[in-house]
């Protein structure tokens, strides 16, 4: 696959989602979980997808359950959450993998092209691939970095920095 566009994924609802639908915005792809220390990142995202949506950002959260078991529920129970919890409005996918021979064919190539330091590995939950507008990726950030921190690679991929 030679962009981020050419992929595809099952909304959390199970629908099949080509990713070309998010052609020509910049897409922030986010690995999430309901029960991690990171998970209250989840209102630092909506809160950068609420003030950079009109401007061309969406932000894509795929639950992972391969740390620490930390994604343990069915699609309803990680609807709830992250809707109930922290009032996330932007689209969240299928229960994916991130890492190993199951991996999301997404992470895959979102891997190869932004390796990171472990070698091509996604360390840890809420792990973030900016992707520009031309469906290239841009930047990957540590689970670690905070949402609020993403907000200047965002903007100068929105061109408005």
């Amino acid at each position: 696959m030679t962009d981020f566009f050419s992929h595809s994924a099952r909304s959390l609802r199970g629908q099949p989602v080509p990713l070309a639908e998010y052609r020509g915005k910049v897409v922030l792809v986010v690995n999430t979980a309901s029960k991690c220390g990171f998970t209250p990142q989840y209102a630092g995202l909506e809160a950068l997808h609420q003030k950079y949506a009109d401007q061309g950002l969406v932000i894509l959260g795929f639950p992972c359950n391969q740390f620490g078991n930390q994604e343990p529920g069915d699609a309803s129970t990680i609807e709830g959450s992250c809707l109930i919890h922290y009032g996330v409005s932007f689209p969240m996918f299928e229960k994916v993998e991130v890492n190993g021979a199951g991996a999301h064919p997404l992470f895959v190539w979102l891997k190869s092209r932004l390796p990171g330091w472990l070698g091509g590995r996604v360390k840890w939950n809420f792990t973030k691939f900016l992707i520009g507008r031309d469906g290239q990726p841009l930047r990957r950030f540590a689970p670690i970095t905070k949402p609020e921190a993403l907000e200047p690679h965002i903007r100068r991929a929105l061109g408005l920095a």
